[in-house]
């Protein structure tokens, strides 16, 4: 079956937009590198989100985790400890921040993945 030369070009530039509108997502906190399909995107935060993270949610004294554990990266997390979303302010600016929670311990925010229960982040004062 032959497609007339109109038909053609109008898929070639279809396929372009999609291929260029992937490229653009590529280059913003939309899409996260290094993440694939069913797997929580990773979260990369530059030191101005970090900044805001802490202080958005560092001095709230009700979200501190009762039981202390070791805020280190890649611990895991205790099954009692709370978790709590980040502010809607935050997961705007970043939408892989909306895989994550955390909880407050020893004054710093606890960045964890929810679905592993295991620590990304560790966010200190400034």
């Amino acid at each position: 079956m032959k497609f007339p030369a109109a038909v053609i070009i109008a898929f070639g530039l279809a396929a372009f937009s999609l291929g260029a509108a992937g490229l653009t997502d590529a280059q913003t906190n939309d899409t996260v590198p290094g993440s694939s399909a069913g797997e929580t995107p990773r979260l990369v935060l530059s030191p101005a989100q970090r900044s805001a993270i802490y202080a958005a949610v560092g001095r709230d004294r009700s979200k501190i985790a009762t039981p202390q554990f070791a805020p280190t990266i890649g611990a895991e997390v205790p099954p009692m400890i709370e978790l709590y979303q980040l502010p809607e302010r935050i997961l705007a600016e970043n939408r892989a921040a909306n895989y994550y929670e955390y909880t407050l311990v020893q004054n710093k925010v606890v960045l964890v993945d929810p679905t592993r229960m295991r620590v990304t982040d560790v966010i200190g004062p400034p």
